[in-house]
């Protein structure tokens, strides 16, 4: 299925976590296909975040900097934005972070989410309200598989679990508030993102390009493990495509979960993808393997994470005709070109835009 350019111009759509590296990169996408953006979300992290570094602002219609906790505030502005439709990346994004700040997690990615449902009730001129949550929603019991928009959530660390409550409640949120509502809502589960601008604390992606591109070593706690690794240009272009079946006189059959994965032969290891950035990088830094390294353990927790991640996304490949068209060279080449473009000091709204220009001609998406 192609994007509707028509559709999308002029629509005023609200995304939660805007300042967040997928919330930036949908911003540009957005703006390209001539929607109306409003913004609420905490102001972006750290010195270096796509948000500042591309211009995201003067991308918006209305740019609003609060807490997705505070639901009195969530009312007020979703009153003034009054959107048609929400994507709602807000969030506490970092397993790591989860062992860290466990209450901040729960409450960010649970009472979050159930305070745009309910701010969002009263809304009337709303179509779709699509909430991103995570592939880590699966109970993964390290077997190898892939899993489907049927298998069994669950969660072992406390950001897979705060995902799975977020899916919980708002299929029940649905079924008990919206079942009468032209407002429809779906969840969408994508693969292990990356790409220009995220600087998130602890990716493997961050630290291999940082460390490559100055010829540094760079030491990896977990080589073997496998990840559905994509460029986040895939899933967000999956987004739209659903929001607009969402949209549509038959959207109530779209409103479930979504996988937003890569192609199985995308599932790498974390070392073969590091390889595949430094060859990108042309590098001459060395790789090292620490299997005991404690840089996150203290006396209160010890850190752990899954080996093995796989999703299958044959169902929005059948029902929404959405296939992923980036091979794992293509998007680690996208991801190096913006890197080097911004320790160039380029312009990097220029250079996002075009990468979305070339992403939508290989894909024949318009």
């Amino acid at each position: 299925m192609k994007i509707n350019k028509k559709f999308w111009k002029n629509k005023k759509v609200l995304i939660t976590g805007h300042t967040g590296f997928k919330g930036g990169w949908l911003s540009v996408i957005l703006d390209f296909l001539g929607s109306r953006i409003s913004g609420y979300a905490l102001d972006p992290v750290g010195k270096n975040n796509f948000f500042n570094h591309v211009g995201v602002k003067k991308l918006l219609n209305k740019d609003f900097r609060n807490d997705i906790c505070d639901i009195k505030s969530l009312k007020k502005k979703l009153n003034k934005i009054n959107p048609e439709i929400i994507v709602h990346l807000a969030a506490q994004s970092s397993v790591i972070e989860s062992f860290k700040s466990p209450r901040n997690t729960v409450f960010v990615n649970t009472i979050g989410t159930y305070n745009l449902l309910e701010a969002s009730r009263n809304i009337k001129k709303i179509k779709c309200i699509l909430i991103i949550t995570t592939d880590k929603v699966y109970q993964n019991y390290e077997s190898v598989k892939y899993f489907d928009e049927q298998s069994k959530l669950g969660g072992d660390d406390i950001y897979s679990g705060s995902k799975a409550c977020c899916e919980i409640l708002v299929n029940s949120y649905r079924k008990s508030f919206y079942q009468n509502s032209r407002c429809k809502i779906a969840t969408v589960r994508a693969g292990n993102c990356f790409g220009g601008g995220d600087w998130t604390e602890d990716r493997i992606v961050k630290d291999a390009l940082e460390n490559l591109y100055m010829n540094k070593n760079l030491i990896l706690r977990n080589p073997e493990a496998t990840r559905p690794w994509q460029h986040v240009l895939e899933p967000l272009f999956g987004y739209l495509i659903l929001i607009q079946n969402l949209c549509s006189s038959q959207g109530g059959k779209f409103e479930s979960g979504w996988n937003f994965g890569p192609s199985l032969k995308q599932n790498l290891k974390v070392i073969n993808l590091v390889k595949i950035i430094k060859k990108s990088l042309k590098s001459n830094s060395r790789i090292l393997i620490d299997k005991n390294f404690k840089k996150y353990d203290n006396k209160k927790f010890k850190i752990f994470e899954s080996k093995n991640l796989n999703i299958n996304s044959k169902k929005a490949q059948k029902k929404l005709r959405w296939a992923p068209n980036l091979t794992i060279k293509n998007s680690v080449d996208f991801t190096t070109e913006w890197y080097q473009a911004f320790k160039r000091k380029k312009n990097l709204l220029l250079v996002t835009r075009n990468q979305i220009k070339k992403y939508v001609s290989k894909a024949k998406l318009i």
